[in-house]
C-alpha cells in the first residue's frame, strides 16, 4: 500500500532527469507510463543560484518559493531576513530586493500565490526595528501582498496583537473560495523555562485576500512549554480539504498531531510517533527540524482526490535520519501507518518539505541527503516524486555539487517546494567556501490528463 521496507521503488540517484510529454486517456494508465518514462539523462538540467552572500550566523536561509498558478512563468521566492526574489522565466533568472514594513520584517518568510495572482509574503514582526532589544519583537504575524511581478508590496496587514510572542507561521490558499489560512505558534514568553509559560497553536483566516484577519483561535488540544524544543508546540502547517475543512499538522513531545476543523469545531488527533522529536541534530546541523507538512489532493481527476498527506523527518537506529509520510482517505478520521519516502539505507535524509500539484495530484518532496558521501558533513539535496498517492517514489539528486554545513552557521529551520501545472520548483540552502546561498531546480513535468 505504501513505501514500506518491501515496497518496490524506482530510483535514479546519480543523474538528472527529464520528462517526456504524453497525452493519454485514463489517469489509471498515467502512473505506469510516467514511471516507464522516468529516464536518466545527463546535464539536461542544472540547479539555479538565486542568491549568495557571506555565511553569517543567520542570513540567506529558510527559503520559501511560490509558483504563480495564473502564470507559471512567474515564480517568487524569499529568504531570511527580508530578501524577496522574483523570476518571470520560470525560475531561470532572478531579481532581488529588500522588503520593508512599518511592522518590521524579522525572518521566517513564507510565500503563497492565490488563484488570482496575488502573492502573500508572511513574516515575523519587529515594529521598533531594534530586534531583541525591543519588547515588541514577534508581537504579531505580518502579511504583505502584491499583485503580479510589476506590482510592489503593500505595508501589510497583521493578526491581533495580544502581548504574546508569535513564531513559526505557515499558510495555505483555499482553491474553492480563495480564503487564506494562517497557523503558527504562540509563546507566552519566548525561550523561557518557566513552567507557568506555555506554547500553543493558533489559527486565523482572511476572506478578503489578506486585507484583514479573523481573531486568532487556539486549535491545539495540548499545551507545550516555551523553551523552543521538543516540548514546545510547533510546526503548524495548514491545508484546506476538498469540502472546506481545514487540517493543521504540528509536533509536540515526540508526536505528530493533526488539528481538524469541520464547520466551526476543531478537534485534534494523533498521527504518528516521532521518535527523535521535532528538534534533531546531524553533523554540521546543530539543530535540524523534522516538523510536519500537510497537503491535500485537490485534483478532481485523481483517484486520490481528497486524500490528506502529512510528511515529517525522524531519526531511529534502524534507518538513521529518514523522511516519513502518512495519509488519510476519510477526512482525517483514520491514518495510514507511517511509510518512508526516502530509501537511502542507513544514511541520513532530513529537513523535508512536501507539496502536491493541484492540477495532477502528483506529490513532490525535497530534503537533504547523505547517501554515497565521503565525509560526515558532505550533503546533497534530493527531490522525490510520486504519481500514485505515495505507493511508489522516485528520487534524484538536484544540487550541482555537494556542500558542507557547519554547526557554527545556522542553516535554517526549513527548505520548501512549490508545484503547479507540472512546473515544480524546490528551494534550499547551501553552505560552501564561506558563503551561504539558496538554489532552485527547474523541473518541468509535462503531461495531460484526459477522461
Amino acid at each position: 500500500m505504501g513505501v514500506g521496507d518491501n515496497a518496490p521503488n524506482h530510483r535514479e540517484t546519480k543523474t538528472n532527469i527529464t520528462f517526456i510529454r504524453v497525452k493519454i486517456k485514463h489517469f489509471s494508465t498515467l502512473t505506469v507510463l510516467l514511471f516507464g518514462l522516468f529516464l536518466p539523462t545527463v546535464g539536461l538540467a542544472q540547479a539555479v543560484l538565486i542568491h549568495e552572500g557571506p555565511a553569517y550566523q543567520t542570513g540567506i536561509c529558510e527559503p520559501s518559493i511560490s509558483v504563480d498558478p495564473t502564470n507559471t512563468q512567474n515564480v517568487y521566492a524569499a529568504s531570511v531576513l527580508n530578501n524577496f526574489y522574483q523570476s518571470t522565466d520560470g525560475g531561470l533568472h532572478w531579481t532581488q530586493e529588500a522588503i520593508s514594513s512599518p511592522y518590521g520584517v524579522w525572518g521566517d518568510p513564507c510565500l503563497v500565490t492565490d488563484f488570482k495572482g496575488r502573492t502573500y509574503f508572511f513574516h515575523l514582526s519587529d515594529p521598533e526595528g531594534t530586534n531583541w532589544n525591543s519588547d515588541q519583537i514577534l508581537d504579531r504575524m505580518v502579511c504583505q501582498t502584491k499583485d503580479g511581478p510589476n506590482d510592489t508590496f503593500n505595508d501589510g496587514s497583521f493578526t491581533a496583537v495580544n502581548g504574546k510572542k508569535h513564531d513559526k507561521e505557515w499558510t495555505a490558499v483555499n482553491p474553492k473560495n480563495g480564503a487564506i489560512a494562517l497557523s503558527w505558534t504562540q509563546f507566552d514568553r519566548y525561550g523561557t523555562e518557566d513552567p507557568e509559560c506555555h506554547s500553543r497553536i493558533l489559527f486565523s483566516e482572511s476572506r478578503n485576500q489578506g486585507e484583514s484577519w479573523s481573531t486568532p483561535v487556539e486549535i491545539s488540544s495540548f499545551l507545550g512549554n516555551c523553551i523552543d524544543d521538543d516540548g514546545t508546540a510547533e510546526g503548524a502547517v495548514p491545508a484546506y480539504g476538498t469540502k472546506n475543512e481545514v487540517y493543521v499538522g504540528w509536533a509536540l513531545d515526540q508526536s505528530i498531531w493533526m488539528s481538524i476543523k469541520n464547520g466551526k469545531r476543531w478537534e485534534t488527533r494523533p498521527i504518528a510517533r516521532q521518535e527523535a522529536g521535532w528538534t534533531q541534530s546531524y553533523a554540521g546541523f546543530d539543530r535540524c527540524n523534522g516538523m510536519p507538512v500537510t497537503v491535500v489532493d485537490h485534483c478532481k481527476d485523481s483517484p486520490y482526490y481528497g486524500r490528506v498527506y502529512v510528511c515529517w523527518g525522524d531519526q531511529n537506529k534502524k534507518f538513521g535520519g529518514e523522511i516519513y509520510f502518512a495519509f488519510s482517505d476519510d477526512r482525517g478520521k483514520n491514518w495510514s501507518e507511517p511509510q518512508r519516502i526516502s530509501q537511502g539505507g542507513k544514511s541520513d535524509q532530513f529537513l523535508p518539505w512536501l507539496t502536491i500539484d493541484p492540477t495532477t495530484g502528483a506529490l513532490f518532496a525535497v530534503y537533504y541527503d547523505r547517501r554515497d558521501t565521503q565525509s560526515p558533513t558532505e550533503t546533497n539535496t534530493y527531490l522525490a516524486k510520486s504519481t500514485d498517492g505515495g505507493t511508489h517514489w522516485s528520487e534524484f539528486k538536484i544540487n550541482n555539487a555537494p556542500f558542507y554545513p557547519s554547526d557554527e552557521v545556522f542553516m535554517g529551520d526549513y527548505n520548501h517546494i512549490s508545484a503547479h501545472g507540472g512546473i515544480v520548483r524546490p528551494i534550499w540552502t547551501e553552505l560552501r567556501d564561506g558563503k551561504k546561498s539558496i538554489w532552485t531546480y527547474p523541473l518541468d513535468v509535462k503531461f495531460s490528463i484526459h477522461q
